[in-house]
């Protein structure tokens, strides 16, 4: 059979883009702005980096440090280190977790970023102008998502460019790709920053989400902040067990954790300073909700000097963030294709798209033909794939993850792959994802339950 991880990152430069890439993506753009504002800014802000630094940092380690001691596919890992620890196959299901979870996130991610890509060329052709409420706003997304052959093309060309760029590898596919998107990135949050701070209410913006209001730090919105760092930073999605199984035994595992992690936390708060002061400036309402940036932001896009350049280049922003998030969601299942039927990578990755998109229909389907269809609680077919992943298959995957690496990853192991010495750090690593990081992740899924 192949081995996918025969083919390696080149350069420790290579993993990290892909690692930040994979972090980046609607989570931080889409997600983390319009979770901010509902759950009152600073004080949520507060608790998120905290969650981050606290339990996110040492459950990447943990996930990088399993993908590259298995060095295979998500399952095919699992396999392996089952049998070096002696341990039960029960842990397989961290493998398979991590195929299903992207295969499923994928679902209605694609079709966000198709309405990112479709809002880019909105905001050119001039789309944005005369809005002046959320009524025309809403008007101008209700066209949308009422239009299926042009919902079908956004999800149609964002899946196979996806494809293209997975199929090609990981050394003439996956780096070039990072390594020209994740810069273009930071440059286009850079501009959108300094030109936020210079026609919006930027003092404002920065009050909202770095001065913390105590008083609205309730338990529901520490479990929320505690739920967003998973969410943001992709642990347990299965892209950094299969991304961290190409990473060769130099690169420090610690200095890469938290390197994406600082990355992913800093790109989410400069999002917010983008966002905030603009919805600020023309008094629109931050708690909005998903409709943040789809509904609320073409309001100030409309209302503000070159918005319509500014507001397509935000909508770039955000689909080249959601195509870097979306290659390492889709590596997962096509490196467990090649390892366990010897398909080529090429038409593997062309398969597992294909399925991905037809998943995706019934999810696309549902902001028309299918909006009365709500099997379970009310929800629709996106806000039940969107319920399942972010609070039920990634918290579950992020417990399994912590349980495995703190108490069957055997310590030598652990302390190998992270080139730790024994000590207060190792001791307090291994303490977080023995006790802390488990406790915290069962109180939100059972929160979401």
């Amino acid at each position: 059979m192949s081995d996918p991880a025969r083919e390696q990152w080149s350069s420790q430069r290579a993993f990290l883009l892909a690692a930040i890439g994979s972090a980046v993506g609607l989570g931080n753009i889409w997600r983390f702005p319009y979770i901010t504002g509902i759950n009152g800014g600073g004080a949520f802000v507060l608790v998120y980096c905290a969650c981050i630094a606290v339990i996110g940092v040492p459950l990447l380690m943990a996930e990088m440090a399993i993908g590259r001691r298995g060095g295979r596919s998500p399952v095919g890992t699992m396999r392996n280190l089952s049998k070096e620890h002696g341990g039960s196959r029960f842990w397989e299901c961290i493998g398979w977790q991590a195929v299903l979870a992207p295969t499923v996130g994928l679902m209605y991610y694609a079709v966000v970023a198709g309405w990112t890509m479709d809002y880019a060329f909105s905001a050119l052709s001039g789309a944005f102008e005369g809005i002046t409420d959320a009524d025309g706003a809403g008007a101008l997304f209700g066209a949308l998502t009422s239009d299926i052959p042009r919902m079908m093309v956004g999800h149609a060309i964002f899946i196979g460019v996806t494809i293209m760029i997975v199929a090609a590898g990981i050394q003439k596919g996956l780096e070039p790709a990072v390594k020209f998107l994740m810069p273009s990135l930071a440059v286009i949050l850079l501009v959108l920053v300094v030109y936020s701070a210079l026609t919006a209410d930027f003092v404002g913006g920065l009050a909202f989400l770095f001065k913390p209001d105590f008083y609205k730090l309730t338990p529901t919105v520490v479990l929320m902040a505690i739920g967003q760092a998973f969410f943001s930073v992709g642990v347990a999605v299965g892209s950094f067990i299969t991304y961290s199984a190409y990473m060769p035994k130099n690169i420090s595992i610690p200095r890469m954790a938290a390197t994406v992690a600082a990355a992913d936390t800093a790109v989410a708060l400069l999002v917010g300073l983008v966002i905030f002061p603009l919805v600020l400036t023309y008094g629109l309402e931050p708690g909005e909700g998903p409709g943040l940036v789809f509904v609320t932001l073409p309001i100030a896009f409309a209302q503000m000097p070159a918005g319509a350049i500014f507001g397509a280049l935000f909508f770039v922003l955000m689909a080249i963030a959601a195509v870097t998030s979306a290659i390492s969601m889709l590596e997962p299942p096509v490196s467990w294709l090649v390892e366990h039927y010897g398909i080529r990578r090429r038409p593997a990755a062309i398969g597992a798209g294909a399925f991905m998109w037809l998943l995706g229909l019934p999810v696309l389907l549902s902001f028309n033909v299918l909006a009365d269809f709500r099997p379970i609680a009310e929800k629709n077919m996106f806000e039940l794939m969107d319920f399942f992943t972010a609070n039920l298959v990634i918290p579950a995957g992020g417990f399994l993850i912590a349980v495995y690496g703190g108490w069957i990853f055997s310590k030598d192991s652990l302390r190998e792959e992270l080139g730790l010495p024994e000590g207060f750090w190792f001791d307090a690593l291994r303490f977080v994802m023995r006790f802390v990081a488990p406790v915290a992740i069962a109180l939100v899924f059972l929160t979401a339950l």
